[in-house]
């Protein structure tokens, strides 16, 4: 039962997000009573925890999986996009803001996660970059590597990319393609080009 209830709360939080997901909302859409979540979640906050580390934990497996296939560099930047954003639900309800804003405890832990696996790939992805030639040679990896992951979790800001401005798919594809002509090389952006090219028709 405690599996059952941690998987539609991380269904619901996802897509209507932490805050606005009440336990009466839970239970109602369970068909269950309060007191059975509560015998397995002390408070909403030890479900949100759970919840979300159970999410952070699966995308960083996916990433780890996606790295250590080795595809083309420029590649493997929109698969882990695409990996990400499934299972983030397109992130239509701001899950991440809710959970700055709320239980900013929780997304300071889950930051830090979030770095961790993100940092590892990063780096990898731009050696292997750099040695095939789409990348520059000249690039200050841990600097690149930082400010990908800034800009990331920055552009999840509503404040500044209001939803109905700035679709969250399109806002995505749209720093990808950012951060990448940055980096490239001619050759890298003839890849980078054709990568477009195929996701616009």
């Amino acid at each position: 039962m405690k599996e059952k209830i941690l998987n539609k709360a991380t269904d619901m939080f996802l897509t209507l997000g932490f805050k606005s997901v009440t336990m009466d909302d839970l239970a109602n859409e369970m068909g269950i009573s309060k007191k059975t979540i509560y015998a397995h979640f002390e408070n909403k906050t030890k479900l949100v925890e759970a919840s979300t580390l159970g999410v952070s934990e699966a995308i960083s497996l996916g990433i780890d999986h996606i790295c250590s296939l080795h595809k083309n560099p420029i590649e493997e930047l929109y698969e882990i996009k695409k990996f990400a954003m499934k299972h983030l639900k397109d992130e239509k309800a701001s899950p991440q803001y809710q959970l700055q804003k709320y239980y900013p405890r929780i997304h300071k832990t889950l930051r830090k996660k979030w770095f961790s696996t993100m940092q590892s790939c990063i780096v990898q992805n731009l050696n292997r970059g750099i040695s095939m030639g789409i990348y520059r040679d000249s690039l200050n990896i841990n600097f690149i590597s930082r400010i990908y992951f800034t800009g990331v979790t920055s552009i999840k800001d509503h404040t500044f990319f209001p939803e109905d401005e700035f679709p969250k798919s399109q806002l995505m594809d749209d720093y990808l393609e950012y951060h990448l002509r940055g980096i490239i090389t001619p050759q890298g952006l003839n890849i980078l080009n054709k990568i477009i090219h195929s996701n616009n028709q």
